[in-house]
């Protein structure tokens, strides 16, 4: 995980994303490299996923929510994304957790998380495995989420 970058979508609206590069070996993975962009209430909503579907198993912990987060704070940025990758590595670790399609979509395209849900639903026109495959392809729309506040918001 690394470079932090600071998106302002209006005057009100202010959020960090994180850049996150994949290179593995693992048969479980359909691209062998890639880098996606993702911000702290992505996480948020992977985690809640992944626990539904893995009700058995106690899950990493996530980075705590902190109402004075700071997005300006460069050590509080860094302590955060260093947490958020802490969580990935120990996610990646666990089988039973890498048969979420939602896991790699989230990884391994571009897609919004309305369309990474949507798609783990089978109600798109394509399937996960054309969706990974696509990624920077001209499925992803970032108008969908534009609107979502979450808890990197500064108001």
């Amino acid at each position: 995980m690394d470079k932090p970058r600071l998106h302002k979508d209006d005057l009100w609206h202010t959020y960090v994303d994180y850049e996150i590069c994949l290179h593995t070996n693992s048969m479980c993975f359909r691209k062998k490299a890639s880098c996606v962009r993702r911000r702290y209430s992505d996480f948020v909503w992977l985690r809640n996923c992944l626990q539904r579907n893995a009700l058995i198993i106690e899950l990493p912990k996530l980075p705590p929510w902190n109402p004075f987060f700071s997005l300006k704070n460069k050590e509080q940025v860094s302590k955060r994304m260093n947490g958020l990758q802490e969580f990935l590595e120990k996610v990646l670790q666990n089988p039973l957790l890498l048969s979420d399609s939602r896991l790699h979509l989230f990884l391994q395209s571009d897609l919004s998380i309305t369309k990474i849900e949507r798609c783990a639903l089978g109600k798109t026109r394509y399937t996960v495995a054309e969706a990974i495959q696509q990624s920077r392809g001209g499925f992803y729309s970032g108008s969908d989420d534009k609107n979502s506040c979450d808890s990197d918001c500064e108001r």
